[in-house]
């Protein structure tokens, strides 16, 4: 039997290669970062009374604080209905119905290739000229618009690559024991696939979090719009900038953290996980069918009761 290496490993010379070529990128990135620190603090953007502000409570009372909560709860209300998108045309893509599955498939490839800043910027004339929301929701519409619209995309993506990579054995264990395939898809194939797809869906949490911060170009009044309310009412916007991009990546990180925590927890548990990179060309996807027989027995259980 033949088999294909997609990556050897390498040898000393790869090795010490890499060594040097990570040396020199980390020696031009701090050379590039302390050169940008030099030229800012030249012009006395990062003078010690620029950053006295950060350390009374009005700062963050006023405009951290409530800035921070509007990115959540746009992001927070994004996340619940790009779950609801996704499940809903990742299903309809794996469905048997030709009409069905073809539609589903022109409305997720056609918002995955749209960009998420031309989608909030339609939203966002479209509530406008339309008055379909008050003139204080409309940018808060069109981010969560935009936000739901690609990641929902992408999860139904996910969803579709998720049961895709799934070993066959179950779908055609599902049949002979007299579901149909809808059946098969909701019972058997969907709960594993979505579990397989939780690391990768907590990690799309970073990226509808980020992209919250596109909403600064149709005022919404986010976390990164109040770096330029306090630059220009304290003088400072480099060090706001500064804060706030702190703020994002502490955040992110946890997420990120998260991530890798329930990754590792399904690991240890014997299930199955599905890297990020499954969704497009080239996904990995790893398989453990340690839990198809409790699946299975489950999936018989429930279409005897639907029976």
């Amino acid at each position: 039997m033949s088999t294909s290496v997609l990556f050897d490993a390498p040898g000393p010379r790869a090795r010490a290669r890499h060594r040097f070529l990570t040396v020199v990128g980390l020696v031009l990135i701090l050379g590039f970062v302390a050169f940008a620190l030099w030229k800012l603090g030249e012009k006395g953007n990062l003078d010690a009374e620029k950053w006295t502000p950060f350390l009374t409570a009005e700062i963050w009372v006023e405009y951290l604080i409530p800035g921070l909560l509007t990115t959540l709860k746009a992001a927070a209300i994004s996340v619940l209905l790009a779950g609801i998108f996704g499940v809903l045309f990742g299903m309809g893509r794996l469905s048997h119905t030709p009409a069905l599955r073809w539609v589903s498939t022109v409305i997720v490839e056609f918002f995955r290739s749209v960009p998420v800043l031309v989608m909030m910027i339609a939203a966002f004339y479209f509530y406008s000229y339309n008055n379909v929301f008050d003139s204080d929701l409309n940018p808060l519409a069109a981010v969560i618009t935009g936000l739901t619209l690609y990641n929902g995309s992408v999860v139904a993506e996910l969803i579709r690559s998720g049961v895709g990579s799934l070993p066959k054995g179950q779908s055609e264990a599902g049949l002979s024991i007299g579901l149909t395939p809808p059946q098969t898809l909701r019972i058997i194939q969907l709960p594993q696939a979505i579990t397989a797809m939780l690391p990768a869906l907590v990690s799309q949490l970073v990226v509808v979090l980020k992209d919250t911060a596109l909403g600064a170009i149709i005022t919404y009044d986010e976390l990164l719009n109040k770096f330029a309310q306090i630059g220009s009412y304290k003088g400072n916007p480099v060090p706001a900038m500064l804060v706030i991009a702190m703020i994002f990546i502490v955040i992110n990180y946890a997420l990120t953290r998260v991530a890798a925590y329930v990754e590792r927890r399904l690991r240890e548990r014997g299930r199955v996980t599905i890297t990020r990179g499954a969704a497009g060309p080239g996904g990995v996807a790893e398989v453990d069918t340690t839990l198809i027989d409790e699946q299975l027995h489950e999936a018989d259980e429930r279409a005897l009761r639907e029976r």
